[in-house]
């Protein structure tokens, strides 16, 4: 008898199941039902760890050239374009200032200090979109204002993530487009951005992205500056 009454217990307990009504979509899928796209209020931002004070860093625009060679693209590349690529593009590189307290924070912490910059790099589903937040968007500023100022800042706006870790150097690539928007119209130039990003060797020394002693422009004077 034992045995029965564990049986029909079971079966109840598989209809009780079955009769319950499914879990709505969580909140943070786009309107469009697409998972990758999230409310700009809901996607990740960049992260710190327990290292606050990285957050006081800074980060700045970057001209696209320079988005040209942090991600090693050829010249040759260049010359099969009538203008410079990624137009849709803006980039926030570390700041000289940010590159050299990153050694300084890793050498007065005996190693325990994170030496590790982070570059965030955002692709906007057009042009004029770029444009029109660009506008808004402060030329330099401390890597703790990111998320609230850049990131959630973007009201009406959903976002996709990708994080590249690249030795020294964090990558953060969001996909910006219009809340509820179908697609994404600069999708060739993300999965290119994304390709030159995986491509990448590590950064085996972050000070060799000090800028040249014009201090206007991150270059590599030789291969060395990067793990080829």
């Amino acid at each position: 008898m034992g045995e029965e009454e564990k049986k029909k217990k079971k079966k109840h307990k598989h209809k009780d199941q079955k009769s319950q009504p499914q879990k709505p979509p969580r909140r943070d899928e786009s309107a469009t039902g697409d998972p990758h796209f999230k409310p700009s209020a809901d996607v990740k931002g960049i992260r710190f760890g327990g290292q606050f004070v990285v957050k006081s860093f800074t980060v700045r625009q970057a001209t696209p050239l320079e988005l040209l060679r942090l991600l090693d693209i050829p010249p040759s590349c260049l010359s099969q374009c009538q203008s410079l690529p990624f137009p849709s593009t803006t980039t926030y590189l570390p700041t000289n200032f940010t590159i050299l307290a990153h050694h300084a924070w890793h050498t007065l912490t005996l190693g325990l200090g994170t030496n590790k910059s982070k570059a965030v790099i955002f692709v906007f589903e057009s042009e004029s979109m770029k444009v029109a937040v660009d506008r808004l968007w402060p030329r330099m500023i401390p890597l703790g204002d990111v998320n609230k100022r850049l990131i959630r800042g973007l009201a009406g706006c959903e976002m996709s993530r990708f994080k590249f870790r690249k030795g020294c150097l964090t990558f953060y690539v969001y996909a910006v487009r219009r809340l509820g928007a179908a697609g994404f119209s600069c999708a060739d130039d993300l999965r290119r951005i994304l390709e030159a990003v995986v491509a990448l060797k590590d950064f085996l020394d972050h000070t060799a992205m000090l800028a040249l002693p014009s201090q206007r422009s991150i270059a590599f004077p030789n291969p060395v500056a990067m793990a080829h």
